[in-house]
């Protein structure tokens, strides 16, 4: 069974510092990095789909968390195919975000601000969360085979946010399109009603990792604020529909990323937590179980 590591998509967003969850004294940026690391293995870092990353932050992240703490790290918004504004572009670059010279030194400076985690053994994954309007087709293709020349030797895993590749028979095809090149799939919870919604699907497609986002289950998703989009208390019921899905996941991947995106005060803070509780209790119950059906009458132990 692989290891699962529960945890947020952000430790610095404003509603979350705003809650109260961050106690006083450790509201500066390194006292509420290291009080987030102390309750959770894993965080996902989604300044850096806003602005690239700098090695000098990836180097305080890594000593301001303790060891085997792991950072999932958004790729920058040009690096997707999302609206990139030129005033968080390096400076001296052709004003045209499509121009190839700014794709190729955006990369660069990405691949260079995450360098420190990835020397420490730190980075988790790089998400790449392609936009919607990415259909599965010829050009997407394209889009990967590239993405993939630009990261190898890097951990990948990659969101679809176009409900088309994981409906129908599709599914199949697009997990063997990952795994061609060794992406983990990220399963997603969100509000199945939605037009937009991405099927609930779980597929493997990378030994190493399997990445599972939990949204929150809006229904103002796409359509209003930030705030109305995330706004959602995880139920336990909720919850437990994930619980043994994780579990299997876990079963075929060395490890599991479970991730809490419905970034409303502290709400995914405390689904993360719950989860684990959750999580604890499936493996509490389950042990319980084969103890007792090794204590039955008839049933002998095998031998080591």
């Amino acid at each position: 069974m692989g290891e699962i590591l529960i945890g947020s998509c952000s430790w610095t967003d404003r509603a979350l510092v705003g809650s109260g969850w961050y106690p006083t004294g450790r509201r500066d940026a390194e006292g509420r990095l290291r009080h987030y690391a102390e309750r959770f293995p894993v965080v996902e870092v989604d300044s850096t789909y806003y602005a690239l990353p700098s090695e000098r932050n990836s180097r305080l992240w890594t000593e301001r968390t303790p060891d085997g703490f792991v950072f999932d790290v958004k790729a920058f918004s040009l690096l997707t195919g999302h609206p990139t504004r030129s005033a968080v572009l390096p400076a001296g670059l052709p004003g045209d975000p499509r121009d190839p010279r700014t794709l190729d030194e955006v990369w660069r400076r990405f691949t260079d601000g995450i360098r420190p985690l990835r020397e420490a053994g730190r980075l988790g994954a790089v998400l790449f969360q392609f936009p919607p309007w990415l259909r599965p087709g010829v050009r997407a293709r394209e889009i990967l085979a590239q993405c993939a020349e630009r990261t190898a030797g890097w951990p990948v895993s990659v969101e679809f946010r176009h409900p088309d590749w994981w409906r129908g028979e599709r599914e199949a095809e697009t997990a063997e399109l990952l795994r061609s090149y060794g992406f983990a799939a990220v399963a997603v919870d969100m509000e199945p009603s939605l037009p937009s919604a991405i099927p609930p699907v779980t597929p493997v497609t990378s030994g190493r990792l399997s990445v599972v986002r939990f949204h929150g289950r809006s229904s103002a998703w796409g359509t209003g604020s930030k705030e109305d989009r995330f706004r959602h208390e995880y139920s336990d019921d909720e919850l437990r529909e994930w619980v043994p899905r994780v579990r299997a996941l876990a079963a075929r991947a060395e490890r599991v990323h479970a991730l809490f995106n419905n970034c409303c005060a502290d709400a995914a803070v405390r689904a993360a937590t719950r989860m684990r509780e959750l999580l604890d209790d499936f493996r509490g119950r389950e042990a319980e179980a084969h103890q007792s059906a090794e204590e039955l009458p008839g049933v002998t132990r095998p031998v080591s």
